[in-house]
């Protein structure tokens, strides 16, 4: 079986072509290197389409992280890391699913907001904040399980929250590592390492209850 991959759906309107076009070369080329006339280009749009869809590049860079969230988030929801009975087996199977992820070209995995925050953090506040929104949205998800998984192994010292957002923060570290090395393995072995942290958080808890 073909490992998923964070894409979307084949586009229908223009403005979803314009969209499509910007996810896959910004997170290529990043957003400076990428412009207008190519997003048009690999669209198959004109000029004239793309400023009736978007006041300017910066905007196209909004809805690029919405239109990301949106796709990737019906992703997820989708994913098979969600079936098993037990939150901390929930939690566990979503970092194999995020490290099934990791394989082929670097644009093919990469977070496009991660990497548009990056390069952009300072010089737009309104595609940092789209960003933000993105990511933590994304890591608001993983909260729930995370939450019953300490209840139910009665792990303290720690809230969900938290976790979710170091699970995000592994992550796209990973990202980081992952084009400063030019490959994914760096990225694989950073999730190994983010799997066996929560084995060894929750270890105690889990022999407690298997023990009963």
């Amino acid at each position: 079986m073909s490992p998923p991959t964070l894409t979307a759906e084949k586009p229908h309107t223009a403005r979803d072509k314009i969209l499509a076009a910007a996810v896959t070369m910004i997170r290529t080329n990043g957003y400076a290197a990428t412009t207008v006339d190519d997003l048009c280009r690999a669209a198959g749009v004109t000029k004239g389409a793309f400023f009736h869809h978007f006041a300017s590049k910066e905007a196209l860079g909004v809805a690029a992280a919405q239109f990301w969230s949106q796709t990737t988030g019906a992703m997820f929801a989708a994913a098979p890391y969600h079936r098993p009975a037990d939150p901390l087996d929930r939690v566990l199977a979503y970092i194999d699913f995020r490290a099934s992820l990791v394989t082929g070209p670097l644009e093919s995995f990469t977070c496009l907001a991660g990497t548009m925050v990056q390069e952009l953090f300072a010089a737009s506040p309104d595609i940092r904040r789209a960003c933000e929104a993105s990511i933590f949205a994304h890591t608001g998800t993983l909260e729930a399980d995370i939450e019953a998984a300490l209840e139910r192994y009665r792990v303290s010292g720690v809230t969900a929250s938290s976790l979710a957002e170091h699970t995000q923060a592994v992550l796209q570290g990973a990202f980081v590592l992952a084009k400063a090395r030019g490959g994914p393995e760096v990225a694989a072995d950073s999730l190994t390492h983010l799997k066996r942290y929560f084995l060894l958080l929750f270890k105690s808890g889990k022999e407690r209850i298997d023990g009963q």
